[in-house]
C-alpha cells in the first residue's frame, strides 16, 4: 500500500556549498529540495565580512538552476578581528542570519578560527545585543582531549560558562553527536537550539572503523557510540523545539576523501529527505518529521515556515539514488546509509 507524507518544505540550518566548480554542481541537490539553508562560511579564504556575505550570497544565486526557488542564509566566520560594527551592519539589514564560531583547527578550513574565546566577548556581547545567533561547532581542540569526548568536555568548559556569563546570547548548538549534547539542549532555554544532521542518526563509530576504514562516512564531530546514536534519535524525533535539521552536507572530491589524511564531511544533500523519512518511521514519529525539519528551525531564526510543501512517497522497491555527484574536477560520493530506502521526494 502507497504511504504518503506532506510536510511544509524544509530547510537545512547546516550547509556546506564551497565555492566555484564545486558550488555549481553541489547547489542544485539542496535547491531541489529545501527552502532556505544556512550557508558556511569556512570558505579559502574565509567569510568574515558584510561585503565578502554579500558576494558569496551573489555567487551563490548566479549558480542556482533556473526555477529553482531557493534562499541562502548568509553568516560570517567569527575571528578574533571581526569588525563588531560590521557585523552589527550585516545581520540588521538582513545580509546574515548568524555568526559561526569554529574552535581553531576542530574542522575543515577552520584555521582562521578563534584560539582565545576572551578575545571574542566583546563581539559576543554586541550579537546578544541585537539578538544575532551565534553557530557553534561545539569541540575542543586541546590535544590532551580525546577525540570521543572534544563535544562534552567544549559543552562543560567553554559553552555554559560562556551562556552563563553572556545569557542573551542566542546560541545553536550544530551537529550535536552525543547524549551530553542532548541532555544540554533539552535543559536549555529558548536562547538555545541544537542542530542535529541526517548522518549521524545514521552511523555510529563502528560504521567508520569496522571491517576496514570507510572514508565516506568520516566526520567532524566524528560518529560516536550507538548508546549517543540512539539519544540523537530520540531527540530528533521527539518534535521537540530545541532540536532542528541541519544537514553538514560536505562535499569533498574522492581523490581527497579517499586520501592519507582524508577529509571530514559526508555528503547528504541529494537523499536527506527520503533518509529522514525512514528514521522517522522506524521510530515510529513520522508525524514529528514536520517539526524537525520544516517548523523548528524557523522558530528559532525568527522566520515564517514555508508556504511550499513536500510530498514524500513509500514505494515498493527501494529508490536508486546517484552513488556520485559529478564535477568538473572529479566525483562527491553521496551518503549511502547501507540499507534499502524506499522513501522518495514525488
Amino acid at each position: 500500500m502507497t504511504q504518503t507524507l506532506t510536510i511544509p518544505r524544509p530547510d537545512d540550518w547546516h550547509l556546506h556549498l564551497r565555492d566555484g566548480d564545486m558550488l555549481a554542481a553541489v547547489l542544485p541537490e539542496t535547491s531541489r529540495d529545501f527552502g532556505r539553508a544556512i550557508i558556511m562560511p569556512n570558505l579559502v579564504p574565509p567569510v568574515v565580512t558584510g561585503d565578502q556575505a554579500r558576494a558569496y550570497r551573489d555567487r551563490i544565486l548566479a549558480a542556482l538552476p533556473e526555477g529553482d526557488d531557493f534562499t541562502p542564509l548568509m553568516t560570517l566566520y567569527l575571528t578574533e578581528d571581526t569588525d563588531p560594527n560590521d557585523l552589527a551592519a550585516a545581520f540588521e539589514s538582513g545580509l546574515i542570519r548568524a555568526v559561526k564560531l569554529y574552535p581553531a583547527g576542530a574542522t575543515t578550513n577552520s584555521a582562521s578560527g578563534v584560539r582565545n574565546f576572551e578575545n571574542v566577548r566583546p563581539i559576543l556581547e554586541r550579537m546578544a545585543e541585537i539578538g544575532c545567533p551565534l553557530c557553534v561547532h561545539g569541540e575542543v581542540t586541546t590535544a590532551d582531549v580525546d577525540i570521543f569526548d572534544r563535544e562534552a568536555v567544549f559543552i562543560d568548559t567553554v559553552l555554559d560558562p560562556l551562556r552563563r556569563s553572556i545569557p542573551g546570547l542566542r546560541v545553536v548548538m550544530e551537529h550535536i553527536t552525543t547524549k551530553d549534547g542532548v541532555d544540554y539542549a533539552m535543559a536549555g532555554d529558548d536562547t538555545l537550539g541544537a542542530t542535529i544532521t541526517t548522518h549521524h542518526l545514521i552511523i555510529n563509530r563502528n560504521h567508520i572503523l569496522v571491517g576496514g576504514i570507510k572514508p565516506h562516512y568520516y566526520c567532524l564531530p566524528v560518529a560516536k557510540r550507538e548508546t549517543h546514536r540512539l539519544a540523537l534519535r530520540a531527540a530528533a524525533t521527539s518534535g521537540n523545539k530545541r532540536f532542528f535539521l541541519g544537514t553538514d552536507s560536505a562535499p569533498h572530491l574522492d581523490h581527497l576523501k579517499e586520501h592519507a589524511c582524508g577529509c571530514a564531511g559526508c555528503f547528504t544533500a541529494t537523499n536527506t529527505m527520503p533518509l529522514l523519512a525512514h528514521v522517522f518511521e522506524e521510530e515510529n514519529a513520522l508525524q514529528n518529521l514536520a517539526a524537525f525539519a520544516s517548523q523548528n528551525g524557523p522558530a528559532f531564526y525568527g522566520l515564517p515556515v514555508n508556504t511550499a510543501t513536500m510530498t514524500l512517497t513509500k514505494q515498493d522497491a527501494p529508490v536508486a539514488f546517484p552513488n556520485k555527484i559529478p564535477t568538473p574536477n572529479g566525483p562527491v560520493t553521496v551518503f549511502d546509509p547501507g540499507y534499502p530506502v524506499y522513501w522518495n521526494v514525488t
